[in-house]
Order: C-alpha cells, then sequence, then structure tokens
C-alpha cells in the first residue's frame, strides 16, 4: 500500500461525488469519520442538513402514519383562555373528535391549545406538531402525540398529508402562511378534495374583499378561486364543511379500448 506522503491521485471518488485537481481532499471519509480530532464544524455543513431534513421525515411519517382519519386546525398563539375565539376553537376540537377525526394543529398556546383540549376532553387524538423558535414554548399540555421540527417544510408537509382538511382560526403571520400554503395545492392540482374553513367572518372578511376586489378584480386570480374555502360563524357547519369531502374519490371513468 502507498504512504499519505504520495502524490495526490489526479481523480477522487467519495461515494457518487467525483473530485479532481484542486478539489481532491486529503484523507478518506472513514478517516475523517473516525478521527476524533477532526474541524466539528461538519454538523453545519449543507450535507449534514441534508440528513437532519431525512431524519425529521422519517420521525414525522413514523409518527403519524397510523393516524386515522384528521382535520388540522390553525390560528394564533396570542389568542387568550376565556375568550370568544379561544372557546370556539374548544368547540371545534371536540366537535371534531364527535364526527370521527383526530385534531392535528401547531401544537403550540392560544386557539392551538384550545382545538387540542377539546379533542383531548372529547376523549379523541389530539395532535400537536411543534416548530423550533426562539420564543419556542413548547408542545401544549392538551398534546397526546407529538413531533417537534426544526424546519418549516417538512411540518408543512405533515400537516397536509396527514389531515383531509383545515379549519383556520383567525391568526397572524404563521396562520395565513398555512392558510396560502393550503390553497396554493389545491389551486395547483398537488392535492385534492381538500377542504379549506376560516371560521370568524368579522375577523377574515377584510381579507376576503381584498382577495375579491383586488386580486380577482386585477386577474391575479380567478373567481372560482374565492370557491377554494369557506367562510362561517357557526362551529358545527364549519365541521360540516371540513368533512363534507373526506370520502373516498369517486372511481375515474375508463374511456379507451373496452374488451
Amino acid at each position: 500500500m502507498g504512504s499519505p506522503e504520495e502524490a495526490r491521485p489526479e481523480e477522487q471518488r467519495l461515494g457518487p461525488v467525483v473530485r479532481r485537481r484542486d478539489q481532491i481532499q486529503p484523507g478518506t471519509t472513514d478517516q475523517r469519520l473516525l478521527d476524533t480530532e477532526g474541524d466539528s464544524q461538519w454538523v453545519h455543513t449543507d450535507p449534514w442538513r441534508v440528513m437532519r431534513i431525512q431524519s425529521e421525515f422519517v420521525e414525522g411519517f413514523g409518527a403519524l402514519a397510523e393516524l386515522p382519519s384528521a382535520i388540522s386546525v390553525f390560528g394564533s398563539a396570542r389568542t387568550t383562555p376565556g375568550t370568544p375565539g379561544y372557546d370556539a376553537a374548544v368547540r371545534i376540537g371536540r366537535a371534531l373528535v364527535d364526527a370521527g377525526f383526530a385534531v392535528i394543529t401547531g401544537g403550540g398556546p392560544g386557539a392551538m391549545e384550545a382545538a387540542n383540549r377539546g379533542a383531548r376532553e372529547a376523549g379523541g387524538i389530539s395532535v400537536g406538531l411543534g416548530i423550533e423558535l426562539p420564543f419556542e414554548q413548547g408542545l401544549n399540555p392538551h398534546v397526546d402525540i407529538g413531533v417537534n421540527f426544526r424546519y418549516f417544510f417538512v411540518r408543512k408537509t405533515m400537516f397536509v398529508k396527514y389531515a383531509q382538511g383545515f379549519v383556520v382560526m383567525p391568526g397572524g403571520f404563521g396562520t395565513l402562511d398555512e392558510l396560502f400554503e393550503a390553497l396554493t395545492l389545491v389551486q395547483t392540482g398537488k392535492v385534492t378534495r381538500f377542504p379549506v374553513v376560516l371560521f370568524g367572518s368579522a375577523y377574515w372578511s377584510g381579507l376576503v374583499d381584498w382577495l375579491r376586489g383586488t386580486v380577482v378584480a386585477e386577474g391575479k386570480a380567478s373567481a372560482r378561486d374565492l370557491l377554494l374555502f369557506h367562510v362561517t360563524d357557526d362551529v358545527d357547519e364549519a365541521v360540516a364543511l371540513v368533512t363534507k369531502e373526506t370520502g373516498p374519490p369517486p372511481p375515474i371513468p375508463f374511456e379507451g379500448y373496452e374488451a
């Protein structure tokens, strides 16, 4: 075997990666792995982040794969107990369980906690999908199954993949982000049969008026896009609207050759 002092090869293969000329790295992959005194900055590199992202998908899929039909409920973390918004979220969580659904939230306080509380008190499955934030308060005590994520896009995938619809309570930027993410996925056909219900007409009316009077009026969206969501102030109606399309999709007729 040659010694480390020998001239560097013209080509270096590191798994699927090929390095040549000045891009050739000294040593081997095993050597760098086993070198305990090596530079620790590797844990902050993009290849290592890919592994973290992969692990988050694996953990999320594993934790939620056997979840029954579920509805995601979004809303402000700043909704305080004892307010009409909090009480409505509790009732929605309870009604969703009574209708046979698990409840998924962002796992935080406020409207999320209220929906989880309603689900737990009704004897259903209460799920919280948390996110790492500088001011994170942890999962609320009403969560039965909790998963914390580093990456927003992984968390968003779990919200959509394991829910059959969204109920959106009054909320801020995070709530709006989830709302328009869902509407975009439905509008572009990335997901099908995915009802979105906005709860609280007084809160959402300004947004709906802007969408109709500005976005649609200027041709940035079509009038039919406004049919992608429903607005209501009634808990029973919200649950009925968000759960009515959760049955199996109709069979696709075959228009080709028939034997």
